[in-house]
């Protein structure tokens, strides 16, 4: 079934909903060509996914700033193409999108390392360039779907991390940690499976206490937490950062 809801006089945005479940998964797709929004159109009605497509910043904003429509539509992944009409994609995810807490997943035709460090540092979930296989792309979608529906709480070998509550725990006991030291703990379980930059934690840090720290500081907070946690579950990416992966 085909509706179109009207945001505006001159925005309209096409809605695809299939009767197929209880409940449907909800992409917003953030796309300004026709071909590819077409071709992912057919996948998503395969699939029994909900898809709601704008083209541009304008619209895009016009749809989530609206929050009693947003709240209505409950979005459960953004598709968001870098290169817009009307300005760049990376902009309008750190100034709009990243505060809603979407998953979001960037769609371009770039292939420059340059541009995938970015928009992962940036806090996107995912990254697939053009041209992409349309099976590839609904594999990363739940993927990230479940990642981020996952329950709070993240086991990985002994070690127990609530991500609500910001408690740490081996084998059941509480591990106490420094508030810096648990915050770099949640970034890193935030983005598990994911590298996260040694400038990123840099940033991180100077955002939380306001205080310029080196390099080496980055060294001595990692060790610290290693030393405290005792199972590795840490992995340092030499010259890059650190991760922490689902065994």
């Amino acid at each position: 079934m085909k509706t179109y809801k009207k945001l505006t006089d001159k925005i309209e945005i096409l809605i695809i909903e299939l009767d197929k479940g209880s409940e449907r998964m909800h992409i917003l797709l953030i796309e300004d060509n026709p071909s590819i929004a077409k071709g992912l159109k057919y996948s998503f009605e395969k699939n029994a996914y909900k898809l709601t497509w704008v083209t541009s910043i304008k619209e895009t904003k016009e749809f989530l700033e609206n929050k009693e429509n947003y709240k209505e539509e409950n979005i459960d992944v953004i598709l968001l193409d870098v290169a817009l009409p009307d300005g760049n994609g990376f902009e309008l995810f750190e100034n709009t999108i990243k505060k809603l807490n979407l998953p979001t997943i960037f769609l371009t035709a770039k292939e420059e390392e340059d541009d995938i460090v970015k928009g992962l540092n940036m806090g996107a979930e995912d990254y697939i360039t053009k041209p992409f296989s349309t099976k590839e792309l609904l594999a990363r979608i739940n993927r990230v779907v479940l990642r981020s529906k996952k329950q709070s709480a993240i086991q990985i070998n002994d070690v127990k991390f609530d991500m609500d509550k910001l408690i740490l725990q081996k084998n059941g006991k509480n591990i106490e940690l420094t508030s810096l030291e648990l915050k770099i703990v949640h970034l890193l379980f935030s983005n598990i499976n994911k590298v996260v930059s040694r400038n990123t934690i840099l940033d991180k840090i100077w955002e939380w206490t306001g205080n310029d720290v080196d390099d080496h500081t980055i060294t001595v907070y990692l060790k610290r937490i290693r030393e405290k946690i005792g199972t590795d579950i840490i992995t340092t990416i030499k010259g890059i950062g650190y991760r922490i992966d689902e065994k």
